[in-house]
């Protein structure tokens, strides 16, 4: 383990993110809410702390595979815990467990909260909460690639610890260009949006903080109605298909940028991302339709909105789905389990996940009736690599677990089942708010200490795919004997 070149890069990391800390401490500035001091003792103690760090560049610089795990994982929960500085300094959030729950929830883009009344935030802290969800869409750590020189070699397996999905690649030959390309695409949509919202008659400060959430898929509002505060069915369609658009995986907006469109809307990922929102949208629209007094467009906005909201794990809302039919709320939780497309800013199990299960479980029971056949799963018309197939099980498998593990832990706060399962199942999965006490008009406040730390390392988990959570506590790890 190269504990030199770990504790080198996170520092740099570090002090990117005290040049990021800026941005509200501007906007503090601007509004005079008085939390100036609040961002100025935080960015002071990221600079000194990442300074100490870098003070003298390690002679080996060489990043493997487990050194790109533990960075991943060491940067987010650092990140979390001096992101949640300007929450405790302030006062606005006392407690520091509940402001790192909050920041963790913020970067991870989970957008879970433990802040009952959102409106009493002064516009800093709103901006800050946003931006975690804009910073932490696509990676700090890919936003670091993108802006450092000489990272090809080491940061491809801190890339590939980060980036959602079952495997990640270089959209052109060199890495840091491809996290260039992935960050312009995220610019670009993230200002298109702010664009959008504006042409609606939406304020400058809610389009941009909005647009983030959108944008990083996390969630966090600026109204404690959320969207539907808006009262704007122009700003609900446009969230609701950025939305959509942010669940798409990157790498075929890059298709579509080197004129390879008509293979990109050929993705089976892309097909069966359509297909399930379309089909959830339909059963949801007719089950609002027939058992509330909505009327038909008003049942298919509704269902649209949530759908699109639940799919790609952004946590907006724009109706309170705790009170809608059994199967409208059975079919949410379903979503909640899938989640977005691989390479998107979007958290879950993944569609393309989704898609090889089926497919390895149909080939299994084909070879169960005709043991001699040979079937393969394949993807795109491509056959997927057997290591691949069997990464997905051992992941899903690893993923009911942890799941199973957090709600044993958080079942302990005595919450009925559906508060329980649904609050563990939004933070994995990064989704934000759940069923029960922890739906879109609940917040995650009155859990324990306790549930709040297994939820903050269910997100984090969630997000980084699992493994760089789980392997801080493998003696692998850190033992010198597998360096």
């Amino acid at each position: 383990m190269n504990y030199r070149m770990i504790s080198y890069y996170i520092g740099r990391i570090l002090l990117i993110e005290a040049f990021l800390l800026i941005f509200p401490a501007v906007g503090s500035l601007i509004y005079g809410d008085g939390t100036l001091l609040s961002f100025a003792v935080t960015i002071g103690a990221l600079t000194l702390t990442g300074l100490l760090a870098v003070r003298k560049k390690p002679e080996k610089t060489s990043i493997y595979a487990k050194e790109g795990y533990v960075i991943v994982a060491l940067t987010w929960i650092l990140m979390s815990l001096f992101g949640a500085l300007p929450f405790y300094i302030s006062g606005y959030i006392p407690s520091f467990t509940d402001a790192f729950f909050e920041t963790v929830s913020g970067f991870t883009t989970t957008g879970a909260t433990i802040i009952r009344s959102v409106e009493a935030l002064p516009k800093s802290l709103l901006f800050w909460r946003s931006f975690t969800h804009w910073i932490g869409g696509m990676g700090i750590l890919v936003f670091v690639i993108a802006i450092m020189p000489k990272t090809e070699n080491s940061s491809m397996h801190v890339m590939r610890a980060e980036v959602p999905g079952p495997t990640v690649g270089k959209l052109v030959s060199k890495l840091r260009a491809s996290a260039r390309i992935l960050y312009g695409i995220y610019c670009v949509m993230t200002a298109a949006e702010i664009i959008m919202l504006l042409a609606g008659g939406m304020p400058l400060f809610d389009s941009i903080v909005n647009a983030f959430a959108t944008a990083g898929t996390g969630g966090f509002g600026v109204l404690n109605n959320s969207i539907e505060g808006y009262n704007s069915v122009y700003a609900e369609m446009v969230i609701a298909v950025f939305m959509l658009l942010f669940g798409v995986n990157f790498n075929l907006y890059y298709m579509f940028l080197v004129k390879q469109g008509k293979q990109a809307i050929k993705s089976e990922e892309l097909r069966w991302y359509i297909g399930i929102i379309t089909g959830a949208t339909l059963l949801i629209a007719v089950s609002l339709f027939t058992s509330t007094s909505n009327d038909i467009a008003d049942s298919f906005r509704l269902a649209f909105f949530q759908v699109s909201s639940i799919i790609t794990t952004t946590g907006f809302s724009t109706a309170n789905f705790n009170t809608w039919p059994v199967i409208s709320k059975f079919i949410l939780v379903f979503l909640m389990f899938i989640g977005a497309c691989a390479g998107s800013t979007g958290g879950g199990i993944k569609v393309s996940r989704l898609v090889i299960l089926v497919k390895s479980g149909l080939r299994d029971i084909k070879k169960a009736i005709n043991p001699r056949s040979i079937e393969t799963v394949k993807i795109d018309k491509r056959t997927v690599e057997e290591p691949v197939v069997k990464s997905v099980s051992v992941f899903f498998a690893t993923y009911m677990l942890v799941m199973a593990i957090s709600m044993l832990a958080v079942s302990l706060d005595g919450f009925n089942l559906e508060t329980t399962s649904t609050a563990v199942i939004a933070c994995i999965g990064n989704i934000g708010p759940g069923m029960g006490a922890v739906g879109p008009y609940g917040n995650y406040a009155d859990f324990s200490i306790l549930s709040k730390l297994v939820l903050s390392f269910d997100m984090l988990a969630g997000r980084l795919e699992l493994i760089p959570m789980l392997m801080l506590f493998s003696p692998y790890a850190w033992s010198k004997k597998y360096s």
